[in-house]
């Protein structure tokens, strides 16, 4: 019999977003898996509707807004304690292609050591262009990126292969991994919480691994402006947190970046973005985690 996946989809005031992300979960040609659709406090009226369109389908309240790492480990625990042996992380603003799901197990399956795999991801308004072909970090610098992001796919990431993390986005991980490195990290709230798993599996000696032959198209932002304020606090801040645990001798040229960008965001007149790596960094300093007050 095929593995057990439960799939996860974290939903947040996006009701038109997760149905199409549910119904094109009912195409996939996966044998064995179920959906857990898991609900951050919705203030749009999204749950009820949810409820009464998919009767079927498991579902969890959180009761408030945990974030991305927050949401999803209510559903993670629900997973392990339910026997799954896989966990599909999918983001509710995406869709999938029906074989999505049956290459990432087929990749997993090849190897002990593949302990998180993930999709090659589109932009949904441009199908052929890559948003995700793997991930990567770089100690020197105050970034994670993606392979291939805004290119044009014609192949060049079509090779499986091992990369530094996989993307919440859309990312499998084996119950037996979880068990041993543990949930996500709820101090990031969003952003960085994958990637921490991805160097936390390579710290262990598994592998992250990019499946090229799974397709998933993905709406950027739909839930948050580009460069809003919130996304650049949380960023900022999951990165200062990220760097100290696993490259702190990093952390002073890090703060040297957010000092020059707090400069630059004041001459460009972007004060609201200016005082978000402000309090990023206060917060940071001063151990303030989790979800901002503001």
């Amino acid at each position: 019999m095929d593995k057990l996946v439960c799939l996860i989809i974290l939903n947040w005031n996006g009701l038109d977003d997760t149905i199409e992300c549910i119904e094109s979960c009912f195409k996939l040609t996966y044998s064995n898996f179920y959906i857990l659709l898991v609900d951050n406090a919705s203030s749009d009226g999204s749950e009820s509707i949810l409820r009464e369109r998919y009767p079927d389908i498991n579902f969890i309240q959180t009761g408030e807004n945990l974030g991305f790492a927050g949401g999803n480990n209510v559903g993670i625990k629900f997973a392990l304690e339910n026997d799954a042996d896989y966990v599909w992380l999918l983001n509710n603003d995406t869709v999938v292609d029906s074989e999505a799901l049956s290459e990432l197990v087929k990749v997993a399956e090849k190897s002990e050591s593949n302990a998180i795999v993930g999709s090659k991801i589109y932009f949904y308004n441009e199908p052929k262009k890559i948003w995700f072909a793997g991930g990567i970090w770089r100690k020197n610098k105050l970034f994670a990126s993606h392979f291939g992001d805004g290119e044009v796919d014609v192949g060049q990431y079509d090779k499986i292969c091992e990369v530094d993390y996989i993307t919440g986005c859309s990312l499998l991980v084996k119950s037996t991994v979880i068990k041993e490195i543990g949930m996500m990290n709820e101090k990031y709230f969003m952003y960085w919480e994958d990637v921490d798993w991805g160097a936390t599996v390579h710290k262990k000696g598994w592998k992250n691994i990019h499946v090229p032959t799974s397709f998933v198209w993905h709406k950027i932002s739909s839930s948050m402006k580009k460069q809003s304020h919130k996304q650049v606090y949380y960023f900022i801040r999951g990165s200062l947190l990220f760097f100290q645990k696993y490259a702190p001798e990093r952390l002073p040229l890090v703060f040297i970046v957010i000092i020059r960008d707090i400069l630059f965001s004041f001459k460009k007149g972007q004060r609201d973005i200016a005082n978000s790596y402000i309090k990023a960094l206060l917060d940071f300093v001063t151990g303030h985690f989790g979800k901002s007050g503001s």
